[in-house]
């Protein structure tokens, strides 16, 4: 195990030496340090994928689905093109059914794959709107067409919205299901909606590529793990031990991570 006095204060990791896992105490303390500088601006990020959007009212089943929607087809895309034509196809008057669940359901899908593809919001013509259909027919048959009745019925209880998505009817909820973007979903609806999370220690730190490449650099996990197929499993439990009676949850270190990440691993400084 390495301390932070085998370590530089300003880091560049730029080291050839073999892999040696970080103390504890030390990750915790770069993690401090990347909070602040994200807290700063430091690690940019003052304009977020999400934060294209239009605007709606923070409660409204609208602002809701816009939020939620588009997660299912956020894979190995730019996140920013994403939510840039997710935006636009809501501002389209041709389009903007597309946000309503009840509406998608009782339209053709051939209505609906013209309209996800006028913008780009969907990249394969034919996945992409089985997806968002099968979605939105989930939302309408167990939910009554309003995805915030997930959120009301379970009193915003992210243990318990997890388990709803994640186990209990998996298979209707595609992609969205899945361990990375439903956790990073949930962080998402806590932002840009009225939903206030609770039980946020059971969000995990939603590992994408950035979040593992990160957790890499910074000695929590080996190199070697970002290559194996159970990367994202491997990388949660590795900060859900760290994290562990610190008061951190896990989920709200993803952004710094990410941003870290993205913006090439800017030095890590306490100036």
């Amino acid at each position: 195990m390495r301390t932070m006095a085998d370590m530089q204060l300003t880091m560049d990791f730029e080291s050839h030496e073999p892999w040696v896992q970080t103390e504890r105490e030390d990750i915790l303390r770069m993690v401090s340090l990347l909070r602040g500088m994200h807290a700063c601006g430091a690690l940019g990020g003052e304009v977020m994928p999400e934060d294209r959007n239009p605007e709606l009212p923070s409660g409204s089943a609208t602002n809701y689905h816009f939020f939620t929607l588009p997660m299912a087809l956020n894979y190995q895309r730019n996140s920013y093109l994403l939510w840039d034509a997710a935006t636009k196809t809501y501002a389209d008057a041709d389009c903007s059914w597309v946000f309503d669940p009840n509406s998608v359901v009782a339209r053709d899908p051939e209505s609906l794959r013209s309209c996800l593809l006028r913008h780009r919001l969907a990249l394969q013509p034919t996945r992409h709107t089985e997806t968002w259909r099968a979605l939105c027919t989930t939302i309408s048959d167990l939910l009554g067409g309003d995805i915030r009745r997930l959120f009301l019925e379970r009193d915003s209880d992210a243990a318990l919205i997890l388990e709803f998505v994640q186990q209990r009817h998996k298979a209707r909820f595609p992609y969205l299901s899945g361990k990375k973007i439903c956790n990073y979903w949930l962080l998402v609806m806590s932002n840009y909606t009225n939903c206030q999370l609770k039980n946020r220690g059971a969000l995990s730190v939603a590992p994408d590529t950035h979040v593992i490449q990160a957790s890499v650099r910074l000695g929590l996990v080996a190199p070697a793990v970002k290559d194996r197929p159970d990367a994202a499993i491997q990388v949660s439990r590795a900060w859900e031990e760290v994290l562990a009676d610190t008061g951190i949850s896990p989920i709200d270190i993803h952004t710094p991570l990410w941003l870290w990440s993205r913006g090439g691993f800017k030095a890590i400084t306490t100036r």
